[in-house]
């Protein structure tokens, strides 16, 4: 992780503050001070003899966001600040404290709230309701008082908060917004925080691997060379195992994808080329280049042994189903085929270092590296790279899991293929940029943990 350091304006002082900073996060996003983004305006304290069972406005006190529904009222008229308008975003900083997004009149709000105000070109609303939600049981840890817990404007306005692009933050929202049905059920307000703490750190890692894939998680550095010329070092290695025997001569007919001076997407196979611009789904750095996934690897499936066939099982070879692909390293499998499985059955021989997909059903789309040499049933594909580093592949594929689920669709369950598979297109980096992105993905899947 990169340090990060806080300049204060005031006084020109720079200073290191890692030891602040809770994780990392993606790029284009900042972390700031809440002081510097938003501003907290408190409400007013009431006398006794100030609160009456009507007037002209109520007041709203902390009880009534979260227990308590009986109201108070007041005639009194104060400045504009005291007021809270329906869709103000409010924030209780004692007793049942946390975030509330008004929904009601122009209403009074009491002395233990805040009103919270905040430019919306940076900060969109639901966003920071929610991030305050996150955020409630880092601030619980920061109070004061023991009948009845508080925290200060003067603890709240240091505080970090990950500050994504606004549009970013609307995508955020919306998917927290998608689950808040199933978060309902449990009933509970600490439930409810955990579960999206959860889904948060999954959107997160979402976005590192969005980010990987299209170039912005590392810098690229030109003495790295560019993916043409991989693309190169791969053809001479295809090339040297179709001599050797190794591999098919099909293997040589690959596409080549280019971008011509129409700034259009060409991809050539032979003597033929097509415009594929509708195909490519984003743009990524002049070093990189798109191939096709069946170009960067050997792909192919397994098979099931026939089960009546007792000579087939409780062998040694590993045989894999997809509900044992763990999206990590796999060493062992629940059932071993035999020998004469393995010459029958048409059964491919992973190696290590292979990257393991899982194709059809429920399991579509999980992943696994190979630990140790073993065969797959037929629902899993695997991939022998040429001269491409297996994790950049692994990260690419479990980034692209949501689009291997959509093309699945249309039967009566999800089947991806083999045919699909070696058609999808893969965003290729130079060999050592791909090492530098999976160790910086390592870093950050870390740190979210």
């Amino acid at each position: 992780m990169s340090s990060y350091y806080e300049k204060i304006l005031a006084t020109g002082e720079v200073k290191c503050i890692d030891e602040e900073i809770p994780f990392d996060v993606p790029n284009g996003w900042e972390w700031c001070r809440m002081q510097d983004v938003i501003t907290f305006v408190n409400g007013r304290a009431y006398k006794k003899e100030e609160l009456l069972p009507q007037g002209k406005y109520k007041v709203l006190r902390v009880g009534n966001f979260f227990t308590n529904n009986e109201w108070y009222y007041s005639d009194l008229e104060l400045p504009e600040d005291k007021y809270c308008y329906n869709g103000d975003l409010l924030y209780a900083w004692s007793a049942s404290f946390g975030p509330q997004i008004w929904n009601g009149d122009k209403t009074i709000f009491h002395y233990h709230i805040w009103n919270v105000k905040f430019n919306l070109m940076i900060l969109f609303r639901e966003y920071l309701y929610y991030f305050f939600l996150f955020d409630k049981t880092q601030v619980k840890a920061s109070t004061t008082g023991s009948t009845m817990v508080h925290v200060s404007m003067e603890n709240m306005k240091p505080r970090l908060i990950p500050i994504p692009p606004v549009n970013e933050q609307k995508r955020i929202v919306h998917e927290i917004e998608n689950i808040i049905p199933l978060i309902e059920r449990y009933g509970t307000f600490q439930n409810k925080k955990e579960i999206l703490d959860s889904n948060i750190k999954a959107f997160l890692k979402k976005s590192i691997l969005q980010e990987a894939i299209q170039g912005k998680l590392v810098p690229q550095i030109p003495e790295e060379g560019t993916a043409q010329e991989l693309l190169e070092q791969i053809k001479t290695e295809k090339q040297k195992l179709v001599k050797e025997g190794k591999l098919k001569k099909s293997a040589l007919n690959d596409s080549v994808i280019f971008r011509g001076d129409d700034n259009r997407y060409y991809e050539k196979i032979g003597k033929k080329c097509v415009d594929i611009t509708e195909e490519i789904p984003f743009e990524i750095p002049n070093s990189w280049t798109w191939a096709r996934m069946g170009g960067i690897g050997d792909w192919g499936a397994g098979s099931t042994p026939q089960r009546t066939n007792q000579n087939y099982y409780g062998g040694n070879i590993l045989w894999l189903k997809t509900g044992e692909l763990n999206n990590g390293i796999v060493y062992d499998t629940e059932e071993k085929i035999t020998q004469k499985a393995f010459q029958d059955c048409s059964l491919r021989m992973n190696k290590i270092g292979d990257v393991l997909i899982a194709m059809y059903g429920a399991t579509i789309g999980k992943l696994a590296i190979v630990g140790k040499e073993l065969t797959t049933n037929q629902a899993c594909c695997g991939c022998t790279p040429y001269i491409i580093f297996n994790w950049y592949l692994f990260y690419f594929l479990m980034a692209s899991r949501d689009t291997f689920i959509k093309k699945g669709e249309g039967g009566a369950q999800p089947n991806i293929s083999r045919v699909k598979l070696v058609e999808h297109l893969i965003p290729l980096p130079p060999l050592r940029e791909q090492k530098r992105i999976v160790q910086k993905i390592e870093q950050l899947m870390k740190l979210l943990k």
